[in-house]
């Protein structure tokens, strides 16, 4: 079908391309309806037990995701006049949309505990501004005098204050922060400065500079690769067919998406970067061996018929594995990764239909006298890599155990560095370490708690279980087991509440600041805080009726082995001093979350690969009936993705999404190389056989060397336009770009001479006992 499809498009040449116009305009005309989500939470469904019980808890608890502010003052953020700018900050955030003004967490929003004749007070911390030092130097020794404030809303140097802002929605914390930022610039002198901090200010921000970068990117990569193929070809007539066929295959696999009305996520938004470098990998096939092939036959409809005849089968051979490893990805639990490997898939089919039917098409429409003339200038023998690929081929023959000796200690160096790998991650990350929000998170996570929120959550069977004795005394009893994590800066619960309810009624008595041994004297305080404070003060610790709990968890470090070490220590805890009767604990937060979802990426995507890879070496297999030659074929890809990720691994690169996401890519494209190999060097050799009173070696020698002349140099070309159209992503400001685009490079690099240094050696290894 594809091949009638081929020789359709060179009769009508002009047709072809006209329709395949329309069908780009078509899927074009989609994009405006595109719908954008730039929430990493969303990486997991809907119905995911640890996601459904976070957004249980947050109904419960009223709990809302934060941003952060934070204010420093060199000479005390404890005077008059730095706490009259606070003040007038902390009125202009309660005004912004989008805020939820009731829970924010500051000087004048929340309450402390006091002892006034004889009785219990519930009062704002600082109901009015401080008229001079001792009215300032008493609020900050109330902060100090209340574990649950203390570095909380003030740094223990007392040079920095902290305002929670909890926000309606995560998309709209970036919008938040920048507005944030106006108000407090606006009131900032010299020696005070603002940090802004918090993971949905992280998530939002990177999703938007993300797109952001897209744009500025997907343009500088098509240019690169422009630029390549001027240096490959020195023609544009060449040259602009192939960006046309990289640009409308980003245009159907996109449009084809927003049109079916899927969500452009994280994931989905890295099509067009991936896309354009896959779909130029067929053409320059193509046109590298018309290149090399037209000089001696000076017919432009032979020269194609014949390139065509020797790349259909490699370069169909390729896009179906290419698909498949990409497809492979929608096995994956998590929606955006099913999209992106199920549109990547997509993509590449269009990108093999339209490199079989505009290529030949626009290839019709040069006029042949200025083929001829541009071509009689031409070097036949194909420039320097004509020059050196012969012989690096020979000597991959000759040589074929020693370099085989050699791969397999490389390899074993590869699987040692991959045993060392470390799986981790954190959102904040993803940004340059000059960048405003690594500062923040750097100084406020110095200055208090922490800003990466965690829960955990204490059910009880039944309404008043919270308000047993031992059930809060186990609170505690959690609380100090979560703060020997030297990653854990700050734990609140209701048992401190009790605890200072205790601590003020005996004048002060620090024996007293703990939960109360009798029942109906728990009661007691509980009743007395509530009727001297405002009724919603203790909502976000535990529910109406005190069956569920809530521990506030500040972490200073986000990373996921930080927070899956937390969790494995409490659940140690837990085994070794079980709960109370009818109790049961779980793990909630945004972090805790972003850990979940980061591992189910990571791991899913690792696991879907390696079933891709399964079935990648089935499809060769199959395609190439030879289960050697199937193995063969996937030895490159094998050795890419070991070598690259065991180098990784011992420079210290930690596994992340990033380099799941290139895992992914390497499935795609690695394959495409060896397939092209192994394909065309099965031909040569047949051709080689018809030669009477040859050798076996002679045959392959000569099948070798024709190997070695435009099918590796088509190699070569492809591995350094597709190494370097990613290198504009290491430029971006952004972390997993960089990721991206260096290490894709360097993947590329490794599977290109995997390819032309170790298959011709192993061929002749195996050749005439293995296959024939």
């Amino acid at each position: 079908m594809f091949k009638r499809l081929i020789w359709l498009s060179m009769n009508y040449p002009r047709s072809t391309l006209l329709l395949v116009l329309l069908a780009t305009l078509a899927f074009g005309f989609q994009f405006p309806k595109i719908h954008i989500d730039t929430d990493p939470e969303n990486m997991l469904p809907a119905d995911q037990p640890d996601r459904v019980l976070y957004n249980q808890a947050k109904r419960d608890f009223g709990i809302h995701d934060l941003v952060v502010l934070g204010i420093t003052d060199q000479a005390g953020a404890f005077r008059p006049q730095t706490l009259a700018k606070v003040s007038r900050i902390i009125d202009g955030i309660l005004q912004l949309p989008g805020v939820i003004t009731d829970d924010v967490i500051s000087l004048t929003t929340t309450d402390d505990v006091h002892s006034k004749a004889g009785l219990l007070e519930v009062r704002r911390l600082m109901e009015k501004i401080p008229t001079d030092a001792n009215q300032a130097e008493a609020i900050r020794a109330a902060i100090a005098d209340n574990p649950l404030l203390t570095n909380k809303l003030a740094s223990r140097d007392g040079t920095a204050l902290a305002i929670y802002v909890p926000i309606q929605s995560k998309d709209q914390a970036r919008d938040i922060a920048v507005a944030i930022a106006e108000l407090v610039a606006a009131e900032l002198e010299p020696g005070q400065a603002y940090h802004l901090a918090g993971l949905p200010v992280a998530e939002d921000t990177f999703g938007t500079e993300m797109f952001e970068q897209m744009g500025i990117l997907a343009p500088a990569c098509g240019m690169m690769i422009f630029l390549l193929l001027w240096g490959l070809f020195r023609k544009l007539t060449f040259i602009l067919p192939v960006m046309a066929v990289s640009m409308f295959a980003v245009a159907w696999a996109m449009g084809l998406l927003i049109g079916l009305d899927y969500t452009v996520h994280i994931m989905s938004s890295m099509i067009p970067v991936f896309v354009m470098p896959i779909a130029v990998l067929d053409s320059v096939h193509i046109l590298s061996d018309f290149y090399d092939r037209y000089p001696r036959l000076g017919d432009r409809r032979e020269t194609l018929r014949q390139s065509i005849d020797a790349l259909y089968t490699p370069m169909l051979f390729t896009t179906l594995t290419s698909m498949a490893g990409f497809a492979s990805l929608m096995l994956a639990d998590i929606p955006p990764v099913q999209v992106f490997g199920g549109f990547m898939a997509f993509g590449i089919l269009a990108a093999f239909v339209l490199t079989i039917t505009v290529i030949p098409a626009s290839v019709m429409l040069m006029r042949e006298q200025r083929l001829q003339a541009a071509f009689g200038r031409l070097d036949e023998a194909g420039g320097w890599l004509g020059r050196v690929l012969p012989t690096f081929g020979s000597a991959a023959l000759r040589r074929a155990v020693p370099i085989a000796l050699a791969a397999i200690a490389l390899l074993g160096v590869g699987l040692y560095g991959v045993s060392r790998t470390v799986v981790n991650d954190n959102p904040v990350e993803w940004f340059s370490q000059g960048h405003p929000l690594r500062i923040a998170d750097r100084e406020m996570n110095r200055l208090f708690g922490g800003t990466y929120m965690a829960y955990l959550v204490v059910e009880g069977t039944q309404t008043g279980a919270i308000k047993r004795p031992e059930v809060l005394t186990y609170l505690a009893r959690l609380q100090r087991e979560l703060e020997r994590d030297p990653v854990v800066g700050k734990t609140s619960s209701l048992a401190d509440i009790v605890g200072q309810v205790g601590y003020i009624l005996h004048d002060g008595d620090p024996a007293q600041r703990r939960v109360p041994d009798n029942r109906e004297t728990l009661a007691q305080y509980l009743f007395l805080y509530q009727m001297s404070g405002d009724a919603g003060d203790l909502d976000n610790l535990v529910d109406y009726d005190y069956r569920l709990a809530n521990i506030w968890i500040q972490m200073r470090q986000g990373q996921n082995r930080d927070m899956a070490r937390v969790v494995d220590n409490v659940n140690a805890f837990m085994t070794m001093e079980p709960p109370p009767a009818g109790i049961e604990v779980h793990w909630s937060g945004l972090t805790y979350i972003n850990k979940v979802w980061q591992d189910e990426m990571v791991w899913g995507m690792m696991k879907a690969v390696l079933v891709g890879f399964a079935v990648v070496l089935a499809m060769m297999v199959l395609l190439l009936r030879s289960l050697t030659l199937g193995l063969l074929s996937i030895l490159p890809l094998t050795f890419a993705i070991t070598l690259s990720y065991g180098l990784a691994a011992l420079v210290g690169k930690e596994y992340d999404m990033p380099l799941a996401v290139c895992s992914t890519l390497t499935l795609g494209l690695s394959i495409d190389f060896a397939i092209h190999f192994v394909q065309r060097f099965r031909t040569y050799l047949r051709e080689s056989k018809g030669d009477p009173g040859t050798t076996p070696g002679q045959v392959l020698s000569s099948a070798n060397r024709s190997m070695f002349g435009e099918p590796a140099r088509a190699i070569a070309r492809n591995a350094l336009v597709v190494a370097v159209a990613f290198l504009p992503l290491a430029l971006s400001p952004l972390g997993p770009y960089q990721t991206v685009g260096t290490f894709f490079a360097l993947l590329m690099s490794f599977t290109a001479l995997t390819t032309l240094a170790l298959l011709p050696g192993l061929l002749r290894l195996t050749h005439d006992r293995l296959w024939t």
